[in-house]
Order: structure tokens, then C-alpha cells, then sequence
């Protein structure tokens, strides 16, 4: 039940978001489901690794993000 109440809440929240915060989140739910996919066996490189972190350089080097301020307002709007 629960679930269903946070879906509802991100749902509520996510029109208020400008279209840079939105991308924002959609990089880190991508992040939580890219780490769901592999398992606790599944071995990962140092090429994995090295490109993950380019990755993200590359998506916050494209202004992808937002500042630890905006991040602090907007969390403030939260409750």
C-alpha cells in the first residue's frame, strides 16, 4: 500500500519540476534500475566502472544537474 502512496506523491510532485530537474531525476531512477539489473555475482570491470563514470560526466557536463541549493528548495517543498 504503501507503493502506491509514494507513486501518487512523486506524481503530484513531478509537474512542478522544471524540465532540467526532471531530467535530472529520470538520471538517477535510471541509475537505481541500471544497479538492480546486475546481480551480486555478476562481476564489474574496471571498464564498467571508468565508463559509468564518464557517462556521468558527460550528462553533467551538458548542464544536466542541478546545485546543491536548488536541491535543498526544492526539497524543502517536500513536506
Amino acid at each position: 500500500m504503501q507503493s502506491i502512496s509514494l507513486d501518487n506523491q512523486i506524481q503530484k510532485y513531478l509537474p512542478l519540476l522544471e524540465q532540467d530537474e526532471k531530467q535530472s531525476i529520470l538520471g538517477v531512477i535510471k541509475s537505481f534500475i541500471k544497479n538492480k539489473e546486475k546481480t551480486l555475482f555478476q562481476e564489474f570491470s574496471i571498464e564498467d566502472y571508468n565508463k559509468e563514470l564518464n557517462d556521468a560526466e558527460t550528462f553533467m557536463n551538458a548542464g544536466n544537474f542541478i546545485s546543491q541549493d536548488e536541491a535543498e528548495k526544492l526539497a524543502d517543498t517536500w513536506f
